[in-house]
């Protein structure tokens, strides 16, 4: 979304296109964000108990912590664009929602170097 729809949204200030694809995408979007916060914390909890979540005292804590500061900071980015910015969408709030699609984006490439660090022991 943030390479192939934003762009060509922000350049023409196209609310409708943009709009257009959210309506389709949220039907994939928010489910997938439902199962991911479900298996997230089956995972967290399959690997250390609640109470070491957020110790960041050795390699498994501190990349389960990182990992579920990502999934809630991209909670946090997607409620607030599906209650308060995309009902209110107008081409003067285009660059809102163009920062939460950003951002939502390198949260997730955070996601992936964070899990590729799990495995491989990059930090």
């Amino acid at each position: 979304m943030a390479i192939g729809i934003l762009p060509a949204v922000l350049k023409n200030r196209d609310v409708d296109l943009l709009q257009s694809f959210e309506s389709r995408y949220e039907k994939v979007g928010m489910p997938a964000l439902l199962i991911l916060v479900i298996t997230g914390i089956y995972m967290a909890l399959n690997y250390l108990p609640f109470g070491q979540w957020f110790d960041f005292s050795n390699h498994l804590s501190k990349h389960i912590s990182l990992k579920l500061i990502w999934l809630g900071l991209t909670v946090v980015f997607a409620l607030n664009a599906r209650f308060r910015v995309i009902p209110n969408l107008s081409a003067k709030t285009l660059p809102v929602m163009g920062f939460h699609i950003i951002s939502v984006t390198l949260l997730s490439i955070l996601f992936l170097i964070t899990g590729l660090s799990f495995r491989l022991n990059f930090f």
